[in-house]
């Protein structure tokens, strides 16, 4: 399999990074730069509040709000109120629910993860060759000191005891700086943040498969192969800059993807679908034949679909970053040999998913069940929004969202058309969020003036650009829109 990065950081607000597997995508990562309390961040960190009621703390991170600390993950001292004490954050806060961090840090390198304080010493489960693990394993025994414990991660399959020592050393040495900046500096403070997306995917994503790296910003591209000459030396994958006019992800269709994995519905190659339902407790799937109507009998149509969709909802959950519980309905199979290849093949096409899943047998009511860990930000509750024009019955787009998509498309036309001013009709509600929350920083950046009409008639996520040429003209249709009743807002 040929797989490709593609990374999308010419815009100030936002980091996207693509992973595309035989042209096609299967993973998305998204950060927008002024989201606080990113997962793998250590801080200094001060107790707010003790709730053994719950068996939580709530502490404070310095920025934002507190963050969520299981009393479970405090291990060898009690903790009470305004104590300090060292957190990671183990999850960013997402909708109404805040960070969720623990005192058990660990510092991720190429090859080993380093766990200050712990007594470990593990081989990733995804290392299958038995041989292998135990060369792993007495290494990881080896370098496990007495203030620290080490995990071996998958990428060190095969890889030389000098390069596992090398990264266990550089780990160490972090640490060290991170303790000596935590007894200098008073809390609540941040002590340590991680490489940034792009980093953290290259790190953990970069396998000997992945043919090609490709950037939109030239200064990135002398990040990536710096950083790639540190980790790998020369073997290190292609590194290219992406110069089109055209966005470099609506280049190698991966807008059109991301667009597709926030709908409901997902279309199967047989013609076949999936329905994909998302909820705060759990996400349900259901599978439906559609338009397959198989070639044999009914009972290998059944199975074939089943098979088909099983694989495909391995995709989704990885490429939605979906965790948690999730149930499956599909399509009722009366034998039981049919129900136990069909969990096989669940069990199997999960087995390299980096976010463990865990697949359960077939319940009384003909659903399976299974659980993944959630790692991330799922995609929906990154892009998207409760609909506020529906009584947030529905999902849309949110309002960051579509501002970053007006912007790209704005650098788009810019790079056509040298016009110095530019007026932009869209939602009132987004023409306000806009206004308030980037327009200033547009008009520095793309060197343009910008106007933004707040246009009743549009809805949530429409907007059209107009480009006249000189601010003068842009000015005339700004006076016509301001006659109709149309207010337009302006960066001061």
């Amino acid at each position: 399999m040929d797989r490709k990065i593609i990374a999308n950081t010419i815009e100030n607000e936002e980091v996207r990074v693509a992973i595309l597997e035989d042209d096609r995508l299967a993973e998305v990562f998204i950060e927008r730069l002024w989201e606080n309390q990113k997962a793998g961040e250590i801080y200094k960190a001060r107790v707010e509040s003790v709730l053994n009621g719950i068996g939580a703390a709530f502490v404070n991170l310095g920025d934002g709000r507190n963050a969520f600390l299981y009393l479970n993950d405090v291990k060898g001292f009690s903790i009470k109120q305004n104590q300090e004490i060292i957190v990671q954050v183990t999850k960013t806060a997402r909708k109404n629910k805040g960070a969720r961090v623990t005192t058990r840090v660990s510092l991720a390198g190429r090859y080993m993860v380093l766990i200050p304080g712990g007594k470990e010493s593990g081989v990733s489960r995804r290392i299958s060759s038995e041989e292998e693990r135990k060369r792993l394993k007495s290494m990881a025994k080896k370098l496990r000191g007495e203030n620290y414990g080490v995990i071996i991660r998958t990428a060190a399959e095969n890889i030389s005891e000098e390069a596992l020592i090398q990264d266990v050393e550089s780990l160490c040495s972090l640490w060290s700086e991170i303790e000596y900046n935590s007894k200098k500096q008073s809390s609540p403070c941040l002590l340590y943040r991680d490489p940034g997306l792009l980093g953290r995917v290259l790190r953990d994503e970069l396998t000997g498969n992945v043919s090609e790296i490709v950037v939109d910003n030239e200064e990135e591209e002398e990040n990536v192969k710096s950083y790639l000459s540190i980790l790998y030396g020369d073997n290190t994958p292609e590194v290219t800059l992406y110069g089109g006019i055209t966005p470099i992800f609506e280049f190698y269709n991966i807008e059109q993807d991301i667009e597709a994995a926030l709908s409901r519905k997902v279309w199967l190659k047989s013609g076949a679908w999936l329905m994909i339902e998302q909820s705060e407790a759990l996400t349900v799937i259901d599978v439906n034949t559609g338009k397959y109507v198989g070639k044999t009998d009914l009972r290998h149509t059944i199975m074939d679909t089943n098979i088909e969709a099983a694989s495909e909802i391995a995709r989704q959950l990885k490429l939605r970053a979906i965790g948690g519980i999730v149930v499956i309905d599909f399509i009722d199979m009366e034998l039981e040999e049919d129900r136990k290849l069909l969990i096989e093949k669940l069990e199997s096409v999960f087995q390299m998913d980096k976010c463990r899943a865990r697949v359960f047998s077939v319940t009384q009511l003909g659903l399976v069940e299974l659980t993944r860990k959630r790692s991330r930000a799922d995609l929906r509750s990154l892009l998207m929004r409760s609909c506020p024009c529906c009584g947030e019955t529905g999902y849309v787009l949110n309002e960051d969202t579509i501002a970053l998509s007006l912007k790209r498309f704005l650098r788009k036309i810019g790079h056509a058309n040298h016009t110095k001013a530019a007026l932009i009709e869209t939602n009132p509600y987004v023409a306000e969020y806009i206004a308030e929350t980037y327009l200033t920083h547009w008009e520095e950046e793309l060197d343009r003036k910008i106007y933004i009409a707040s246009a009743p008639s549009f809805p949530w996520n429409k907007y059209r650009l107009d480009i006249q040429g000189t601010i003068e003209r842009v000015l005339q249709k700004v006076t016509q829109l301001e006659k109709k009743g149309i207010e337009i807002k302006k960066a001061p």
